[in-house]
């Protein structure tokens, strides 16, 4: 769901131009990552019985003292998503051997889904009393040293606020409307409240199976509120960027890094950012890396000047990088930033083009071009094509050099 760079900036658009292209934007942020199908707009309610969450202490959103980061620098990452039951099969000898063969050096795998799924089966904790564990990965400790021992970074992806089992296990900890009605986005998947200390701990609970499993990193995607409507009236960013900066301190003190995954367009709508709650320089302060996904195919029509933007997938991505290092200018020390990119045709896009090798480069080269240095290719299906990646160099894994 991460994912933006440009040239400098573009032309403005004409204000009729620019508006339609915010409201539409904003119908694209209900799309699943790779759906086809455009969300309805309206909060949907759950199959769970109505309740008024239990009142309970909120959580404390204030920003901690820098903390002490984990040892080293992390590589300039070049990675690939990868799905839990992928991990667990025999496509994953395919998927490590691509890695080793070309410049690819990192691997996102699911800790957690967009279901609520662990992909593991843990043995102690809440996640464990809810049963929410599910056997893909045999051994995940042994993945990942199997991993590292190849020099693959790896970067535990844990679905934040979007979570079924918890929503329906916990009614008290579940999302709801201002009148107490449980909200979904989308398919119809409910939400926890991101503004709940229960939740936070639930999260970072899981966060510590990874630590312990030997993950370099952890990586929270879903980290915002929902696009429904009917929310109470609440910080939305404070809570978000005090999630991040609570998972952060805990997460620096074993060593690991963290990054979160940021839609694009918050970069440049402050609606989107405040409903959201992702506020683009906030986050960069909480995290270690912010990951927009710059998907060409979740822009709208006459975003940054371009009739269809998946028919421009440089221009597109190097746009909004472009529009990152402007949000960012000024910010103390903000995080690094790694792009996703697309690596998936979107088919249910007006005048849309299939991406391949050739666009999966392009993307990579805007993303050098805006001055950035790490990215990560999105494909649900964990399908990647090889030929628009470089071949390995020898020990590439550990450098943080921007290509030429």
């Amino acid at each position: 769901m991460s994912r933006y760079r440009g040239g400098r900036r573009l032309p403005f658009l004409p204000v009729v131009a620019a508006a339609a292209a915010l409201v539409i934007g904003l119908l694209v942020l209900l799309l699943p990552r790779e759906e086809a199908q455009l969300p309805n707009r309206q909060p949907s309610v759950s199959t769970m019985a109505p309740q008024k969450p239990v009142p309970a202490p909120g959580p404390d959103v204030s920003q901690p003292e820098p903390d002490a980061r984990p040892e080293g620098q992390p590589p300039a990452v070049r990675g690939i998503y990868v799905t839990g039951p992928v991990a667990g099969s025999r496509h994953m000898e395919d998927l490590t051997a691509l890695v080793e063969e070309t410049e690819l050096n990192a691997m996102v795998i699911d800790v957690k889904n967009d279901e609520g799924r662990l992909s593991f089966v843990p043995e102690t904790g809440e996640a464990a009393r809810l049963g929410a564990g599910t056997r893909y990965v045999q051994d995940l400790p042994g993945l990942v040293a199997s991993l590292k021992e190849k020099q693959i970074y790896t970067i535990a992806r844990i679905v934040a606020f979007k979570d079924p089992v918890l929503a329906q296990a916990r009614p008290e900890l579940a999302l709801c409307t201002a009148d107490g009605q449980p909200v979904s986005e989308g398919g119809g998947i409910a939400w926890v409240d991101p503004a709940s200390q229960e939740v936070w701990d639930y999260l970072l609970e899981i966060a510590q199976f990874a630590v312990q499993a030997g993950f370099d990193e952890v990586q929270f995607d879903y980290v915002r509120y929902p696009a429904v409507s009917g929310l109470p009236e609440e910080d939305r960013q404070a809570m978000i960027t005090g999630f991040l900066a609570y998972a952060r301190e805990e997460l620096h003190a074993a060593g690991v890094w963290l990054s979160a995954d940021v839609f694009g367009t918050v970069i440049d709508s402050a609606v989107d950012a405040r409903q959201l709650g992702q506020s683009y320089p906030d986050m960069a302060q909480a995290a270690d890396f912010i990951c927009p996904m710059v998907y060409p195919s979740h822009y709208a029509a006459g975003a940054y000047g371009l009739d269809v933007p998946d028919q421009k997938p440089y221009e597109t991505v190097r746009a909004a990088l472009d529009r990152s290092s402007d949000a960012l200018a000024g910010t103390e020390n903000p995080a690094g930033v790694r792009a996703w990119l697309q690596g998936f045709t979107a088919t249910w896009v007006r005048g849309h083009i299939r991406y391949g090798g050739e666009e999966l480069r392009a993307q990579i080269q805007a993303v050098y071009d805006a001055g950035y240095t790490d990215w990560i290719i999105w494909n649900a299906n964990n399908n990647y094509p090889a030929d628009g990646l470089l071949p390995s160099e020898g020990d590439h894994h550990n450098d943080r050099q921007q290509e030429q």
